[in-house]
């Protein structure tokens, strides 16, 4: 049988030779196992580097996360994170959309299903005309309202600003059309967690987990509470 010499051992060259010559066999697992351990340390290394950089990047604000539209994947930034600009006209009152519920948190997501569910139990359709903004939509829908109104005061009764106050830009209202449709949440709602919060807004609802056993609270005038 012939050999052949690794690292100052002899080893068999052949296949069988080497599967039965125990001091070869072990040897070779000896030289794996120090490779194995070699790459499994640098993988590690690198992760750690990747990771310490990510995180200094972070705290000094350089790193930006993005949203990634992916089931399962976490909302890095949920302000930043754009819902649909429209969608599909509403099937029962065409001047209204019937958005998809995309960029709501998953809890509200849920409740949003299940209302809209109890909703066509009886008979009832909801349509999203608006749900999830990010801060970018939120601004452009106050400007609109500046231009629609008038002035920034006026505006501001219906459309937050600055856009972080936004409970649309958090993911946790929705704004249901048509008004009939929007009177039947206000009235059965609020078991799902779903509440009507201002008196000029008949068709904006807001998630609460603590509506469905506190009820809703008082209705305010407006989004600036006057």
């Amino acid at each position: 049988m012939a050999l052949a010499t690794l690292t100052g051992t002899q080893l068999p060259t052949d296949c069988y030779g080497l599967l039965t010559d125990a001091v070869a066999l072990g040897r070779i697992i000896r030289i794996m196992s120090k490779t194995s351990r070699r790459v499994v340390f640098g993988v590690l290394l690198i992760v750690t580097l990747v990771v310490s950089t990510g995180g200094a990047l972070g705290y000094l604000g350089r790193l930006t996360l993005v949203f990634d539209r992916h089931p399962g994947k976490p909302l890095a930034i949920v302000e930043e994170v754009p819902g649909p600009p429209d969608g599909p006209k509403c099937s029962i009152d065409a001047r209204y959309f019937d958005e998809e519920p995309e960029g709501l948190r998953p809890e509200v997501l849920k409740a949003w299903l299940a209302l809209r569910a109890k909703a066509s139990e009886q008979g009832i359709k909801l349509c999203l005309n608006d749900g999830k903004r990010s801060r970018g939509q939120q601004q452009a829908e106050f400007d609109e309202a500046v231009e629609k109104f008038g002035n920034a005061e006026l505006a501001s009764k219906y459309v937050l600003n600055p856009p972080d106050r936004s409970m649309h830009v958090i993911g946790f209202a929705v704004d249901i059309q048509p008004i009939e449709s929007a009177k039947w949440v206000e009235k059965n709602g609020s078991a799902l967690g779903w509440c009507r919060r201002y008196e000029n807004e008949q068709w904006h609802f807001e998630y609460n987990a603590g509506y469905p056993t506190g009820g809703c609270p008082a209705l305010i005038p407006s989004a600036t509470g006057s």
